[in-house]
């Protein structure tokens, strides 16, 4: 069963052009690694002037967490993250063990 998921998080605003040049051109390893977890359709989105990602994608494995686990041990993912991370601010309100906010979706047009 596909599960939508939608997440946010505040971009440093001084490192907004270094975040779009890494994502203009994302390790074909890291693309492979997300497409191992069963994430199909990843997008993010900036919205200015407030520097938010908005990041969403479809899930379609039977174990979001352990497929999330398995993402994070990946050393080339891990090094990615080393690079996209420190450009990053979570949200102050966010769960403790999230870095990205996990948003509740609140509404579904299907056709």
């Amino acid at each position: 069963m596909m599960k939508r998921m939608g997440f946010v998080i505040r971009l440093n605003p001084a490192d907004m052009e270094r975040y779009k040049e890494l994502h203009a051109e994302v390790w074909p390893t890291v693309l492979d690694q997300i497409r191992a977890c069963y994430i199909r359709n990843y997008s993010i989105f900036l919205h200015e002037p407030e520097h938010l990602l908005f990041a969403y994608y479809e899930y379609h494995g039977a174990d979001h967490p352990a497929d999330m686990e398995r993402m994070a041990a990946d050393p080339k993912t891990q090094q990615w993250w080393d690079l996209c991370m420190p450009l990053m601010q979570p949200l102050d309100n966010r769960q403790p063990d999230e870095f990205w906010a996990e948003m509740d979706r609140i509404f579904l047009m299907e056709n």
